[in-house]
């Protein structure tokens, strides 16, 4: 009974080797290390859903690689930046390992994300990466030049809850779907004339024909 049970049990693909050939060959085992220590945790903790473990290197991995990639493709100049509500570490975990030159803070407020979070930090060696355990509101005010978010919340109540946190004219990055015109089309007025929203890029994932889009919203005022 077992033997059919685990015969019948989905496969769990790791794809990435084939989608990402560019990649060090120092990174695609760092990222199927971070995988595997994903699938383990998940067990016991609620990482990611349970619908999404089994395309994980899809929905995740390549989706932080690529979202990543766009955001320092258009703004090189990032020395340090924030992943707000880091949740598994997607994007900030894979970004912190694509970009070594960056510091990257992972905030994440629930106790056992961040015990994952520090474990992934400690078997990856990401020097460039550290843990803050704590709420997005009680950052100190102004400390945030750079930040990013994936499923964090929608863009205007993401804004609203960084406004203090973030100093004048730092930049957001917020990982959404083909609908991110809807969020930008419902920010207030009022937010409106604080954050400046534009799309800075766009790209598909390996397998399916979803579009994905990467918004920044700029601190203006």
């Amino acid at each position: 009974m077992k033997e059919n049970q685990e015969q019948d049990a989905p496969t769990v693909f790791w794809r990435i080797d084939e989608w990402f050939p560019d990649l060090s060959p120092e990174i695609k085992t760092s990222l199927k290390t971070y995988h595997e220590e994903l699938i383990k945790y998940n067990r016991t903790t609620n990482l990611i859903s349970a619908k999404t473990v089994f395309v994980a290197d899809a929905l995740h991995f390549a989706d932080s690689i690529l979202a990543s990639r766009v955001i320092m493709s258009t703004q090189k100049g990032i020395k340090k930046i924030f992943d707000f509500g880091s949740g598994p570490g997607f994007p900030g975990a894979i970004f912190a390992l694509l970009f070594p030159q960056v510091e990257v803070v992972l905030v994440e407020a629930d106790q056992k994300k961040c015990e994952f979070l520090n474990n992934i930090v400690s078997v990856l060696k990401l020097k460039n990466a550290t843990v803050e355990c704590k709420t997005i509101e009680s950052l100190p005010e102004n400390s945030v030049e750079h930040a990013m978010a994936r499923g964090l919340s929608n863009i205007s109540r993401t804004i609203m809850t960084a406004r203090k946190s973030m100093v004048k004219g730092g930049s957001f990055y917020h990982l959404k779907g083909e609908e991110w015109g809807i969020e930008v089309g419902e920010i207030p007025t009022q937010l409106c004339s604080i954050w400046s929203p534009s799309l800075i890029g766009e790209y598909k994932l390996p397998v399916g024909a979803i579009k994905f889009s990467v918004v920044k919203t700029e601190k203006i005022a």
